[in-house]
């Protein structure tokens, strides 16, 4: 696995994030036939919010993003997109055990929203995610916390 870091993110990030994941669903959306390359953008740009995200980088260039938005006794887990060139590698599932440790601290469940048919969902199932509630666009997923008593020794 490549090496990789987490940054804050800050307002100038916006557009380098709206064209990741414009790249990222492309795929999913164009086979659930709903790719609209303005509103993919939008939807990132209308949505951003630094205070809630970070930056993955790999070797001190943009990597990905993700988002964790708190909200009553949860998180949603959003804007998490890894370059297409570096999926498969474990950083994706790397971030995503970092900050579902930090939700399993503050013993807060995690939600999150999926495209059909996204090979995303097998990363969510295998870090404990199950399927709330589903259409024929979108999964919606939780993720209960661990309790403390079953986290590894030395956490």
């Amino acid at each position: 696995m490549a090496d990789w870091e987490l940054r804050p993110a800050s307002v100038a990030d916006v557009e380098a994030v709206a064209e990741l994941r414009a790249a990222v669903l492309r795929p999913d959306l164009m086979r659930l036939g709903r790719y609209d390359a303005q509103r993919v953008r939008q939807r990132l740009r209308d949505g951003f919010t630094p205070a809630h995200t970070w930056m993955i980088e790999v070797g001190g260039a943009l990597a990905g993003c993700v988002a964790l938005r708190p909200a009553k006794d949860t998180y949603w887990l959003e804007h998490f997109y890894l370059d297409p060139g570096l999926q498969g590698r474990g950083i994706g599932s790397a971030v995503l055990s970092r900050l579902l440790e930090r939700c399993d601290r503050e013993a807060a469940a995690v939600r999150l929203n999926v495209l059909q048919g996204s090979s995303a969902r097998r990363l969510y199932e295998r870090h404990g995610f199950t399927v709330e509630t589903e259409d024929e666009v979108d999964v919606f997923m939780v993720r209960d916390p661990v309790p403390a008593w079953r986290w590894p020794r030395g956490n």
